[in-house]
């Protein structure tokens, strides 16, 4: 089959020939329709990372079509449409039998190889998976807008934390129809119905596709006020396009204690800081009022400074988010109705051939690119 091989740091092969996947028992085969480039793939291309040892096919927020089943596959059938969870998580540990699938010690991520793995990914033509991370997704949903499951999963999941819903509890309750009443007024499980308003006000630091999609998803889930913060004034304009009440540069002086000011002069109710860098994790941290809690997303740097006196002295919370658990449905459901806008996300639609071309002009960042997808031929 064709797949996109990261044979060297930034470089790529476009191999005719790679080793076709077979689906194993219990495993379907599906033809990739579409993949998207994750920032983590771009990160991790040049072999800083340590996540992407080569040679490795990557690529994990994807949809396509079964194409074959393997043996004891009752469930699912050949021509269902599907996107599937970027995490192959065993099912069988504790964590997993308690919904805390992300956090499975078992876990292989598709397209990442970390030395102790090597898990080819959807940069191809066919990939193998496990029907347990399988969704399925509307005949009237394009492919790649489905491949923007994985993203939007990331982006509810941590608004469930900020919620207070449980890492394991939107697993448990999207896969368990029988205990859940999915009409339920009020639900905030993360699965496929409404959550209840929450009303409160929250700052997201960092408008790249993740931080945007943060955004859509706590307005979504009906908090009141959302504020962004990026360095990029065309990502700020986004922003308020999809739902920012007010938008601010990072360089802006004291902004810290303007947003604490327009908050009701203590600040925020939560952030969510979606870089993962010293200086908008400070100013995430120094948002939120006294008591509120701050969500961390980004992890581009392995270790930053911390302004502890702030945390203890207002007595923060702070709660890292890995991944997603149980929310595909919810993010299925809310790119379909638009609740959640992933077209303006959407920079471009590419052949699998022209991908090496793709991930250096979004490695060099001169473009303003969000999310390119690429359909392998």
């Amino acid at each position: 089959m064709k797949a996109l091989v990261l044979t060297a740091p930034s470089e790529f092969n476009y191999d005719l020939n790679f080793p076709d996947p077979a689906p194993a028992a219990g495993e379907v085969l599906v033809k990739v329709q579409a993949c998207g480039i994750c920032g983590s793939d771009i990160h991790g291309m040049d072999g800083r990372s340590g996540r992407r040892q080569m040679p490795i096919v990557m690529g994990h927020e994807a949809a396509g079509e079964i194409i074959g089943v393997g043996e004891g596959v009752e469930d699912w059938k050949v021509g269902d449409r599907v996107t599937f969870d970027s995490t192959e998580y065993c099912g069988e540990c504790p964590e997993c039998q308690a919904g805390f699938v992300n956090l499975c010690p078992n876990r292989r991520v598709l397209g990442v190889s970390p030395g102790e793995y090597r898990r080819h990914g959807c940069f191809a033509e066919k990939i193998a998976l496990p029907t347990r991370i399988l969704y399925r997704i509307p005949d009237e949903l394009p492919y790649e807008k489905a491949a923007f499951a994985e993203p939007v999963a990331i982006a509810l999941h941590a608004v469930n934390l900020a919620d207070g819903v449980e890492v394991g509890e939107a697993f448990t309750q999207s896969h368990d129809d029988d205990e859940h009443d999915h009409e339920a007024e009020g639900c905030g499980h993360g699965c496929d119905c409404e959550a209840e308003p929450n009303g409160g006000t929250a700052v997201v630091v960092g408008a790249g596709l993740i931080g945007l999609l943060v955004i859509q998803a706590l307005k979504a889930r009906g908090w009141e006020k959302v504020i962004a913060v990026d360095l990029d004034e065309k990502r700020l304009e986004l922003a308020r396009k999809l739902g920012a009440a007010e938008a601010f540069n990072a360089k802006q002086e004291g902004l810290a204690m303007h947003i604490r000011s327009i908050c009701g002069g203590d600040g925020a109710d939560a952030s969510f800081e979606v870089v993962g860098a010293a200086a908008p994790l400070d100013l995430a941290i120094r948002s939120v009022c006294k008591g509120g809690q701050v969500i961390l997303i980004g992890n581009l740097q392995p270790n930053t400074p911390f302004p502890l006196q702030e945390v203890v002295t207002r007595q923060i919370t702070i709660k890292g988010s890995c991944s997603c658990a149980g929310e595909y449905p919810e993010a299925i459901r809310r790119i379909q109705d638009g609740s959640i806008q992933v077209e303006p996300l959407l920079s471009a639609v590419a052949p699998l051939e022209e991908g090496a071309g793709w991930f250096k002009r979004l490695y060099d960042n001169k473009e303003g690119l969000l999310k390119v997808v690429l359909q392998p031929a």
